[in-house]
């Protein structure tokens, strides 16, 4: 059903030359793709799937369920991307979690977390008075920080010039940098010394160091990653995702009606509204590039040529560089801090239907409607740092988790589009599962159940009788993620999310403004600055740096 109002013929992108080329409809693609031709270019988006979306994508994979098939979650879409593209026009709409988090425990207990400061402190007192009390200037704490990092996220970064540029070009471009720098220095100031000197040991510290719940607090630090709690700089992969917002409510994630590929949807809605051509099906195989050493277009897998001067890639740095640029036109230290990227991952999702909502046995309750404990993240087997950390050096060691870490959501319980009624859909996020396991291999189906089934027994164990109401499943481990959605070693944020992979160093040092050594290449996707995540802030970005350098090209 998500496949109706885009073209899978690839005959009308041959008849001419267009001004923009978009490589991968997932949602950074068609944001730049939106952006691009409202500023009046012909634009074309090519999509290898049957369906458009990337990461953010719906899909009725068992009778009568949608389900986000792999990012679930909603609250780091730029506000200026909402409103400049008039998404809730296009159809966003946004379903406000709260409470927020709920961790149930083995001995009984549980902790219920929200926007709600009063049930927070009532809810952490059950454990300690002192993490109550703590974590209120902690949540204080990140919402400073965050405000901090949020100026950096809307616009390129201050990169150096490449190549050759004029006196005029050059002298622009350090004006733009020194007031860049100069808008940093003041909210530094404005934030002051020792707030400062926190928010960079946040930064630098493992996540584990941070003082208060630790255990729900720090999935946040290693979702997506190969990282352990005790990994340096994990504490910045926290604060990416603490620092969202919904409908102007800091730090409140939602789920989307329809599921994720509502947030795909109405971007390129607006996009096809100001022109832009979507085509399903259309895999890229490489690009062609012209005697001068200029992008010229791409060829498609079933040999068609589409031309084009100017193409934007939506691909991770390792699939552009590594397997759609022909050989021996990038520099060589340019393919080397390529191949040497980190695009490890540890994460499988399962989405599934079920045909009742799990019973938390804390919560001492038997009706089958859904409760608080329904609504927000449900933490499963994290109750400790050490269960977090033993559960990454398995996988380390080339094995799945024994105890697997699990982020449950059940989205039907707010949204009543994606599930028959009295049924469910939940998502299971769930670390760590190596690439390539040493003791099996995902290509084996008794391998891949073995493993859904220990997922599902952990759960059992907090909720008594889960594994029977399971009607079906969907499974996609690493190499799955890779195959599927196009994401290199099945890393979710187009690359590592780590200290050296951000800002300036992102996808790699020298190059984060989103061009590339190659003329009329550029990049829009996760992997470059922000990052990861359903952002739309790289696509908007890199759609600006392309009008700008266009710009700059007629004067």
């Amino acid at each position: 059903m998500w496949r109706r109002s885009f073209t899978s013929t690839t005959s009308a992108l041959k008849e001419k030359k267009w001004d923009a080329l978009v490589i991968g409809g997932g949602h950074n693609g068609l944001t730049a793709a939106a952006y691009l031709a409202r500023a009046g270019l012909s634009v074309a988006v090519l999509e290898r799937r049957h369906v458009i979306g990337g990461a953010a994508v719906t899909e009725e994979l068992i009778p009568g369920f949608k389900f986000s098939r792999c990012s679930y979650l909603q609250s780091l879409l730029r506000p200026s991307l909402i409103k400049e593209l008039e998404l809730a026009r296009h159809g966003l709409k946004l379903l406000k979690r709260n409470p927020s988090s709920f961790t149930p425990c083995l001995d009984g207990r549980y902790l219920l977390l929200g926007p709600d400061k009063q049930l927070n402190h009532s809810e952490i007192s059950k454990f300690s008075e002192r993490d109550a009390d703590a974590f209120v200037r902690f949540e204080d704490q990140l919402d400073k920080f965050s405000q901090f990092v949020d100026l950096l996220f809307d616009s390129s970064p201050p990169e150096l010039l490449q190549g050759s540029s004029s006196y005029s070009h050059q002298f622009k471009n350090k004006i733009r940098n020194s007031a860049f720098w100069a808008h940093c220095l003041r909210r530094a100031i404005s934030l002051g010394q020792k707030d400062l000197v926190e928010f960079v040991d946040l930064l630098l510290s493992p996540a584990s160091k941070t003082d208060v719940l630790k255990a729900t607090l720090a999935t946040d630090a290693v979702i997506g990653t190969m990282s352990s709690v005790h990994t340096p700089g994990s504490g910045y992969v926290l604060l990416h995702h603490v620092m969202g917002e919904t409908d102007g409510n800091p730090g409140i994630w939602s789920y989307v009606e329809g599921g994720m590929g509502s947030v795909s949807m109405a971007i390129s809605s607006a996009a096809r509204e100001a022109g832009a051509h979507i085509v399903t099906r259309a895999e890229v195989s490489q690009l062609m590039i012209n005697d001068s050493g200029r992008v010229n277009g791409v060829q498609l897998a079933d040999g068609a040529q589409v031309h084009s001067s100017i193409v934007l890639s939506n691909a991770t740095p390792y699939k552009t560089f590594m397997d759609l640029v022909p050989g021996n036109i990038l520099p060589d230290d340019f393919i080397l801090s390529i191949k040497h990227s980190d695009y490890s991952s540890g994460t499988t999702k399962i989405n599934l239907a079920v045909d009742k909502l799990p019973q938390f046995q804390c919560c001492k309750l038997s009706h089958p409607d859904p409760g608080p404990q329904h609504v927000g993240t449900i933490h499963i087997g994290s109750e400790s740092m050490e269960e977090i950390h033993s559960a990454c050096q398995e996988a380390v060691n080339g094995l799945p988790s024994r105890r697997p870490i699990i982020e449950m959501t059940i989205p039907s319980v707010l949204d009543k589009t994606i599930s028959p009624p009295g049924n469910h859909v939940i998502n299971l996020f769930i670390q760590y599962t190596p690439y390539k396991p040493s003791d099996g291999s995902w290509m084996d189906p008794a391998y891949r159940d073995s493993f859904a089934n220990r997922c599902f027994s952990l759960i059992d164990e907090y909720a008594p009788g889960f594994s029977s109401s399971i009607i079906g499943y969907d499974m996609l481990t690493p190499p799955d993620l890779e195959r599927e959605i196009g994401l290199t070693g099945g890393n979710i944020f187009h690359g590592a999310m780590g200290l050296d992979s951000l800002f300036l160093m992102r996808p790699v040092k020298g190059w984060s403004n989103y061009r590339t050594p190659l003329q009329g290449l550029y990049m829009c996707g996760s992997g470059t600055h922000p990052g990861g995540g359903v952002m739309g802030a790289p696509g908007r970005n890199a759609a600006g740096i392309v009008l700008q350098d266009l710009k700059k090209s007629l004067n």
